[in-house]
């Protein structure tokens, strides 16, 4: 399990209800429902799969961006530039689930028909887990493959000081036939900011070799995240892949990149400009599906049974832990923090909406 232990946790809540409170939130902050509808399901099924960072707990987040003009609650979410393979996507500052929705749908579409589809988005905003819209492709017997550039700079470039760079994730998600579907999901630092964040409001130290200060020693204090950097995956070469990804998510798109980026957390009315891109690769295009499908079985099988070092159980695949996790919370509800569901609480009664109810 994700962010909180099983100490820590103050009720379950299951997926139907808590899609159901954000739905409300969503719609008394001004969103038109069928919009909220289609947000409280991503960012439901960002908690369902384990991403706590990503879910419900940036609702009062969003909200207050809503409320102080930081994001349009009534976008007109558009293509404005396109080919038979690519599309370019203007967001209109839109909530960024919306905007990458809208950009995979076209994506998936064009694909469809050209075989792999590049579609990049501008004036978005933070969207949730990478793997929402990686996984999405699925559905249509595709490979999907997100980038985006993060919504906060909190890492310096590799032997620097200055935070011109945000952890920038990839995922990518690739079908397989009786197996989960291999998605991998990671951030381009050590760890993502929202971990930082959610240790914080847990009262939580943070492990060495997350964060440094300026001074390059070790920072644990989540309190104190302001104060320094995080660390790039692989030294210098996750600083190239955050660099990379900079220039493709956001550079060409005209989206907001190094001095431009607008730090959400800390600024709740401005525009952040978020670049993201998402690319859908029909299988189709390039071979039998089904027999695609087996050789990815295949694959996942031959890891699974590698003998293992001393002191490990099992060779994992991304994406088994987050299978596993849906499986169990959508059984036995959704976890929250005791301090979570505290904001939550405070939220409703701020916005006049009733609370989030536990299953137990």
């Amino acid at each position: 399990m994700t962010g909180a232990t099983e100490k820590q946790i103050s009720a379950r809540i299951s997926a139907t209800a808590l899609e159901s409170f954000i739905v409300r939130a969503l719609v008394a902050a001004g969103l038109p429902r069928e919009d909220a509808a289609r947000v409280a399901a991503l960012m439901t099924r960002a908690d369902l799969i384990g991403s706590d960072n990503h879910g419900v707990f940036r609702l009062p987040q969003y909200v207050e961006r809503i409320h102080k003009g930081g994001m349009n609650v009534k976008p007109s979410i558009r293509v404005v530039r396109e080919s038979a393979g690519m599309a370019l996507v203007d967001g209109d500052n839109g909530m960024g689930h919306l905007v990458m929705e809208y950009a995979t749908r076209v994506a998936m579409d064009k694909a469809e028909k050209s075989g792999v589809a590049w579609v990049g988005a501008r004036n978005s905003n933070h969207a949730g887990p990478a793997s929402l819209y990686a996984a999405m492709p699925l559905e249509r017997e595709m490979i999907g493959l997100y980038i985006a550039v993060g919504n906060a700079n909190h890492m310096a470039p590799w032997g620097g000081t200055a935070l011109l760079l945000s952890t920038n994730p990839i995922a990518v998600a690739v079908p397989a036939l009786e197996e989960p579907p291999v998605v991998l999901d990671m951030a381009t630092s050590v760890a993502a900011y929202g971990k930082v964040k959610g240790a914080a409001s847990r009262g939580e130290t943070m492990p060495e070799g997350w964060m440094i200060d300026r001074e390059g020693r070790p920072l644990t204090d989540p309190q104190r995240a302001g104060e320094g950097s995080l660390l790039p995956i692989g030294g210098p070469k996750g600083y190239g892949l955050a660099l990379m990804f900079s220039l493709l998510a956001g550079v060409l798109n005209g989206a907001g990149v190094g001095r431009d980026t607008v730090d959400f957390n800390a600024d709740q009315s401005s525009s952040t400009n978020t670049g993201q891109l998402i690319v859908a690769i029909s299988i189709a295009a390039f071979c039998d599906v089904a027999e695609f499908k087996r050789n990815v079985d295949r694959v996942i099988r031959d890891l699974h049974d590698s003998p293992t070092l001393p002191g490990v159980d099992a060779v994992r695949v991304p994406g088994e832990r987050s299978h596993a996790i849906r499986i169990e919370r959508e059984r036995a509800g959704i976890p929250l923090h005791g301090t979570l569901l505290e904001r939550l609480d405070a939220l409703a009664a701020r916005l006049g909406v009733p609370e989030v109810r536990a299953t137990n």
